[in-house]
């Protein structure tokens, strides 16, 4: 036993001491040690090889940014606010002896929102809302240019304004199709929130044809979670290829920022009003004279109806078009030119769309009586400003 504790403890020591010898003059034969040294000494890292030039990053919306930043930009707008005259000023004496220096003094108001660029030519497509009773509009391009912008024409009824700069070509944003959108598709709002600058925010499509939210007369909003913040609206929604879909407008909120749920005009609305407002100046719309209300299961079975499609005529205007056309209240609109009539906005949506001068054919039900009626339609009058 001795002599194995021997023979052990002398192939032990010869061990150490060789790898004493290589550890001194030929470090590198060992193998590299796992944990990091204690100071001053070379640490090996794993990293990521460099994407080269212009290749396509994983994951990454980069191009499509790239593509549509260009065509937004930044609008803001001033105005000139007189506060409510002191009746003291309408005082002489008092005016005698203080002069006009407490005189009317008007100040002015600013606001800002985001635009986009739709024409070469240099027409920008906005919010009415953005440039509602603007004095001056400034227009600061994403290249830093600062261009003053006039309007060329407003529709409040859909949120929608169209602006004009003059400024040689400038790089026109490409239009998607928002017929084509999908509740998931990845979707991203460019625009100036809260005046800090172009900002893009991502997300997905959370909803299509959002209607009866007491935005706007004419609804058919596409609902995101992309984050939309004051000073977004009239900015772009683009999809992930970088094509317009919609123009960001409202937000749903409880504390003035996004709280995930922001509304879009679709790009197929804002077409056709941004196509009218240059032709024409404005957007005509079509009208037939009625007023119509919801069919709840309670007004369904107080008429004796089979179901709750379509909606009531609870009104009919004196020597309007409807009534014209024979149409009474009471009666059921569910059919306008071979397209069902789902609910009262549906309805409001289809009849603006109709050519005024035109003929249409509505599909009435009437006790248990189906009609076809042929009206002749009129043209939707401009709705009255709000008194202050």
């Amino acid at each position: 036993m001795k002599r194995l504790w021997l023979i052990f403890s002398q192939a032990a020591t010869v061990c150490l001491a060789l790898l004493f010898v290589i550890s001194t003059l030929k470090p590198e034969w060992l193998p590299a040690k796992s944990t990091i040294p204690a100071g001053g000494g070379a640490i090996t890292m794993q990293t990521a090889p460099e994407n080269p030039a212009g290749a396509p990053r994983a994951h990454s919306y980069n191009d499509a940014v790239r593509k549509a930043t260009p065509s937004v930009v930044n609008i803001f707008t001033s105005k000139e606010v007189r506060a409510p005259r002191n009746p003291l000023l309408n005082d002489p004496l008092f005016r005698r002896f203080f002069g006009d220096q407490f005189g009317d003094q008007p100040e002015r108001s600013s606001s800002l929102g985001s635009g986009v660029i739709v024409s070469p030519s240099g027409y920008i497509l906005t919010n009415s809302h953005v440039v509602e009773a603007a004095d001056e509009i400034e227009v600061l391009l994403a290249d830093g240019r600062k261009l003053l912008a006039k309007q060329v024409g407003s529709d409040s009824e859909s949120d929608l304004a169209v602006l004009r700069v003059e400024s040689g070509q400038l790089p026109a944003i490409t239009f998607g199709s928002s017929d084509a959108l999908r509740v998931g598709d990845v979707v991203l709002a460019i625009g100036n929130p809260f005046g800090v600058g172009q900002t893009v925010t991502s997300g997905i499509v959370s909803a299509l044809g959002r209607s009866q939210l007491g935005i706007n007369t004419f609804e058919n909003f596409i609902q995101t979670d992309a984050a939309i913040n004051p000073g977004n609206s009239g900015g772009a929604l683009i999809d992930s290829a970088g094509n317009l879909v919609g123009i960001n407008t409202a937000i749903y909120s409880r504390s003035g920022g996004s709280m995930g749920i922001g509304f879009a005009i679709p790009v197929s609305t804002a077409k056709q009003v941004m196509e009218s407002i240059i032709k024409t100046g404005s957007v005509t719309r079509g009208w037939i004279g009625v007023e119509v209300q919801e069919i709840t299961p309670a007004l369904a079975e107080s008429f004796k109806l089979k179901d709750t499609r379509g909606t009531i005529i609870a009104g009919v205007l004196r020597n309007g078009p409807a009534d014209k056309a024979g149409v009474k209240p009471g009666d059921v609109l569910v059919g306008i030119e071979g397209k069902p009539v789902t609910d009262p906005q549906n309805m409001l949506t289809l009849v603006a769309g109709l050519q005024p001068g035109s003929n249409a054919r509505l599909k009435l039900r009437r006790g248990q009586e189906e009609l076809e009626i042929s009206v002749v339609v009129g043209k939707r009058p401009k709705p009255q400003p709000e008194r202050q």
